[in-house]
């Protein structure tokens, strides 16, 4: 399996990200890497993907400390395939003993037979996508699941002793109005669920929804009213008990996930199956974005990297702006200079000022963060101190 990724010197914490690409239909607006089931045998890609696992976790020196099951849909398995994988999977939350074990699931995917699987994994938290409590918006989005689904997956999982859940909620959906997104909103908070996250629409190159608007067969949310939506999601969730800790994340005390702050924080995490990332020791690596690709790699040379690279200066320090910014708690300004060996102030100084005077950032002492303005123009602002680090970067080559 020794791809020239891990290194046997690694002994810190780290996250594991397993991608299972398999979904019923292909959402529309979806761009993560994920094929149709149809009647496409699984095994194949499940075993190697259990050899993936088994290879990944034994090569790693530290410790696991969150493991994340996502895709696709890894709920959509066979039955057989799904005790197979997660028979592999509760084995390795056995021996590292993990903070947080997440499965993203459809919650028309879930039966008591997965749910006991599941739990016997080790599995202490479920993300669903619910997206939208109106069929009208479920249909536009090409999403299989009804309104109905949502509050039994809910509860079926409480029923298995899975009580850590989270609903993926989708504002900015063509047709939709600031009513339909309040009674959504209103829904999901009167399950109490821990955990909130609400995500503007993106039409991403690609999609079947982009090619919809390309096509005028979509008309746009207003940019005003999905900001309204936005607003309005952090004015209710925060009534309700609800910390936004992440621009898009909102969780009760305690309850934030895990995994998705080693992401934000830019710290490792080893990933397996196809199309699944890693960061691990410096070093960023992808796998083959291909089942088939996928499987033969897995068989002929015991893993399936298709790129990678170390990962340093301006690029180390933008890819952390980039995402340590989307957090609440912002970005530590003498942890950042140490890791990444840029002083942020000093390269981005008067366009912080610019930004602080117009009340998007507050810089305190050692942080830089987000107003709540800003998270409004949150991609606009990390854009342009992303292109601060890199010219400064260049300039220093050239002189």
């Amino acid at each position: 399996m020794w791809d020239g990724v891990l290194s046997n010197e690694v002994m810190s914490e780290c996250g594991f990200y397993v991608h299972v690409p398999f979904c019923e239909t292909k959402c529309g607006y979806c761009d993560f890497y994920s094929v149709p089931l149809m009647d496409r045998p699984t095994s194949p890609l499940v075993a190697r993907l259990v050899t993936d696992i088994e290879g990944r976790a034994g090569e790693y020196s530290g410790d696991i400390v969150t493991m994340f099951i996502g895709g696709g849909t890894p709920t959509v398995l066979p039955i057989s395939d799904f005790r197979a994988l997660f028979s592999a999977l509760g084995d390795v939350a056995g021996t590292h003993k993990p903070r947080e074990f997440s499965v993203e699931a459809n919650p028309a995917t879930l039966d008591e037979v997965k749910m006991e699987i599941l739990a016997s994994a080790g599995v202490d938290r479920i993300s669903m996508g619910g997206q939208s409590w109106h069929p009208s918006e479920l249909e536009t989005l090409e999403r299989l699941h009804s309104p109905s689904d949502i509050a039994p997956g809910v509860a079926l999982a409480r029923r298995f002793g899975i009580g850590r859940i989270n609903l993926d909620l989708i504002f900015g959906i063509p047709g939709q109005t600031l009513e339909t997104w309040a009674e959504s909103l209103r829904k999901t908070i009167d399950l109490g669920v821990d955990h909130i996250a609400c995500y503007g629409l993106t039409y991403e190159a690609g999609t079947r929804l982009t090619s919809q608007l390309r096509a005028g067969v979509l008309t746009p949310c207003d940019e005003n009213l999905e900001a309204d939506m936005f607003e309005l999601a952090v004015e209710m969730l925060r009534g309700d008990g609800y910390a936004q800790y992440e621009i898009s994340n909102f969780a009760r005390p305690g309850q934030a996930c895990l995994h998705n702050l080693i992401y934000w924080r830019n710290d490792m995490y080893i990933g397996a199956g196809p199309s699944a990332a890693g960061y691990v020791d410096g070093v960023r690596y992808k796998n083959v974005s291909d089942v088939g690709r996928y499987v033969q790699m897995i068989d002929s040379v015991g893993h399936a990297v298709l790129q990678k690279e170390r990962v340093t200066g301006a690029a180390l320090a933008g890819e952390t702006l980039m995402m340590q910014l989307r957090l609440n708690e912002g970005i530590a300004l003498g942890l950042f200079a140490s890791r990444t060996g840029i002083d942020l102030q000093q390269v981005c100084g008067s366009r912080l000022e610019m930004l602080r005077g117009r009340g998007l950032v507050d810089v305190l002492e050692d942080v830089v963060r987000l107003t709540d303005a800003g998270r409004l123009v949150a991609d606009s602002i990390i854009s342009d101190l992303y292109a601060d680090v890199h010219a400064a970067e260049a300039l220093s080559d050239r002189s």
